[in-house]
């Protein structure tokens, strides 16, 4: 057997070095499976490194991006109660960012790097914050439907093998619980309230149902990750199984409203024991993944501008980090 080297030549491969590989590919893979914690001092496999990368970069890039079409609510909140209490929402998901990025520099990447990824449009981040908020009825859909999806696909991952990810979702997982609480406690007013808030609230809940249902990724046989992130458990379910449970749930919740899910396919099946739903319009979900969407132009330029502004911000705070190692570098 033979390979390429680094210098170009070709010549075999040495044989030890690839059993010692395979050795410790299995023995880690021996861990995985005994449901241990791999930690950021332990080896592993190049490729979890990566798709850990991969995964939890884009979920820090989906908590800040997912700032802005609440954001664009802040002033316009009916009440003072809800303005607090959208502020302090926004600033949970500015602070899941934060952890995310950490357990992410764990894997000997920079935050930097990975912002700069983000800002350049090379990384990816949920498809649903590409979508406009256009009536305050869609902040509390926000709540119930989006953050209720991220609850779905956050909470396995309280479990997920590698340890720093694992804990930073327990917290993520608890705050997120309130934010779903919050968005249906607003959907809840408007359904009970005048007939204007109601159809508010209907016209709101049929733009966010399809795009709430892709969140979860695309069909398990058309997801390229899958099957490897669950073998090494970073993963526990699949994207379908969540999306199944996700209509599972909220179906009844949406009934309890008063308001009606736009799949005039969706109906309990007594025989699997879950509601059949319609096909999700995937065309759609590509064309957002691709860039395409309503707001993905605006919200990278919205996250550029911040970055830019926000320049002055991160020189003074490392400057004055210097400048106390150095006093207590003297002292």
């Amino acid at each position: 057997m033979y390979t390429q080297g680094l210098d170009g030549k070709i010549g075999p491969v040495r044989e030890a070095e690839t059993a010692e590989e395979k050795e410790r590919e299995a023995r880690f893979q021996a861990r995985i499976d005994a449901e241990e914690r791999i930690e950021p001092n332990d080896w592993m496999p190049e490729g979890y490194r990566r798709t850990l990368i991969r995964q939890i970069s884009q979920h820090a890039h989906s908590e800040i991006v997912g700032m802005l079409p609440e954001g664009n609510w802040v002033t316009r909140a009916p009440t003072l109660r809800r303005k607090a209490i959208l502020l302090a929402k926004i600033q949970d998901e500015a602070g899941h960012g934060l952890y995310l990025y950490s357990a992410c520099e764990t894997l000997g990447v920079e935050r930097a790097e990975l912002v700069e990824q983000l800002l350049a449009g090379k990384a990816k981040y949920s498809s649903i914050f590409n979508y406009p908020t256009l009536t305050w009825a869609d902040v509390g859909m926000i709540g119930w439907l989006v953050d209720g999806a991220a609850i779905m696909n956050q909470v396995p991952l309280q479990r997920c093998s590698y340890g720093p990810y694992a804990r930073a979702m327990v917290r993520i997982c608890k705050e997120e619980s309130f934010h779903q609480r919050q968005g249906y406690e607003i959907v809840m007013t408007l359904a009970q309230g005048t007939p204007e808030q109601r159809r508010m609230a209907q016209e709101s809940l049929d733009r966010w149902w399809w795009p709430a249902l892709m969140m979860f990724g695309p069909p398990d046989s058309d997801s390229v990750h899958t099957a490897q992130s669950m073998k090494w458990k970073i993963k526990r379910v699949t994207n379908d199984e969540l999306r199944q449970k996700f209509v599972d749930v909220t179906v009844p919740q949406a009934e309890r409203l008063g308001l009606r899910i736009p799949d005039p396919q969706l109906r309990w099946n007594p025989e699997r024991g879950h509601y059949d739903f319609g096909p999700v319009p995937w065309d759609e979900f590509w064309r957002v993944i691709a860039g395409e969407g309503p707001c993905n132009r605006e919200r990278l330029e919205q996250r550029r501008r911040a970055h830019e502004e926000g320049r002055w911000v991160r020189e003074a705070a490392l400057a004055h980090a210097e400048k106390r190692r150095l006093r207590d570098r003297a002292a």
